[in-house]
C-alpha cells in the first residue's frame, strides 16, 4: 500500500486519460524528440530507439515509435534497420550520423500505416517511409515474401 496524502489528489479536479485510437493512415509532419540505443530482449543486439511527435493537425502531440535493429545477428533485420536510418537522415538531410541527437527537432514527412499487431491482434499504427517536410514519402515495394511492405524500400 502507497500513502498519497503528500500528493494531495484529487480525481475530480484532473481529466481521466483517454485511451488513444489508432491515427489514420497518412502522411504526417513529426519531429524526432527522443533517442537512444537499448539491448534487444535476446541479449544478442542493440537497438536504436526513435520516439516522434507529430507537429501539427488534427493529431499535433502524439507520438510514433520506431526501433532500428542497427546490431543483430540476423543481418536482414541490420539491412532494413540501416536502410530505414538512411531515409531518415535524407528526410532531416543529414549525411554523415555520429549521434542520434543530430536528428533531433528536424521536421520530416512520416508516411503512417494501421497494422494489426501479430502479439495482441489491436490495431497499430507503423512508420512506413519518411521524405522531407513537405513532401509526400514514396510508398515502399511490396514484399511478397513476407506480406509486410513496410519491410523493404523501394
Amino acid at each position: 500500500m502507497a500513502d498519497l496524502t503528500r500528493f494531495q489528489f484529487d480525481s475530480n479536479q484532473v481529466e481521466p486519460k483517454k485511451a488513444f485510437e489508432v491515427m489514420p493512415a497518412g502522411t504526417y509532419t513529426a519531429v524526432i524528440i527522443e533517442s537512444d540505443m537499448a539491448s534487444t530482449k535476446a541479449g544478442t543486439g542493440e537497438y536504436l530507439k526513435l520516439v516522434f511527435e507529430v507537429i501539427d493537425g488534427e493529431h499535433k502531440g502524439r507520438k510514433l515509435y520506431a526501433n532500428l535493429n542497427l546490431d543483430n545477428p540476423n543481418q536482414t533485420a541490420v539491412s532494413i534497420a540501416r536502410a530505414e536510418l538512411s531515409a531518415i537522415c535524407r528526410a532531416v538531410g543529414v549525411g554523415s550520423l555520429s549521434d542520434s541527437s543530430m536528428l533531433h527537432d528536424k521536421p520530416m514527412a512520416v508516411k503512417l500505416g494501421v497494422e494489426k499487431d501479430k502479439n495482441t491482434g489491436e490495431m497499430q499504427n507503423r512508420i512506413k517511409d519518411y521524405a522531407k517536410a513537405g513532401s509526400a514519402p514514396t510508398a515502399p515495394a511490396a514484399n511478397a515474401a513476407t506480406d509486410k511492405p513496410w519491410m523493404k524500400r523501394a
